[in-house]
């Protein structure tokens, strides 16, 4: 699958190769209901550095992470945890890899931003403030 333009200019990634496989059949999988994202989602898993998953940095944004960072176009800073859509929760701050700021937070660390397009195709510049792996996620929520 080429990439985009825009897709070369992003930051670099680093994902586990449990989340690259795991992200990939996902995205596969919800090409017809969610195909902007799905098409995202694979861009960026296409030009990560897919790692094996002990030798994956414990400060990536991957499944299950605690993701802090500034959506500049509001200024304001959210938390947020990396989940698959079955556990998807936004009143509880779970969101799912299949929403814009979901896929767009994938594989960044902390200090890092990218311009992404939210839900109206809109650019907008999220920047990753700091990440935290928590044991107490379930398996499937850890990747």
């Amino acid at each position: 699958m080429p990439t985009s333009s825009l897709a070369a200019s992003r930051p670099n990634i680093i994902l586990s190769e449990t989340d690259a496989d795991r992200i990939t059949d996902l995205a596969l999988g919800a090409l017809q209901r969610s195909p902007e994202v799905s098409r995202l989602l694979l861009e960026e898993i296409e030009r990560a550095d897919v790692r094996p998953d002990a030798e994956t940095p414990a400060d990536i944004a991957g499944m299950g992470a605690r993701v802090e960072f500034v959506d500049q176009a509001h200024g304001e800073s959210r938390v947020v945890t990396l989940v698959y859509p079955a556990e998807a929760d936004i009143a509880a701050g779970r969101i799912s890899i299949l929403t814009p700021v979901g896929a767009g937070l994938l594989g960044l660390r902390p200090g890092q931003s990218i311009q992404w397009p939210d839900r109206e195709g809109h650019e907008r510049e999220l920047r990753v403030v700091s990440v935290q792996r928590s044991g107490s996620l379930s398996p499937q929520a850890r990747g």
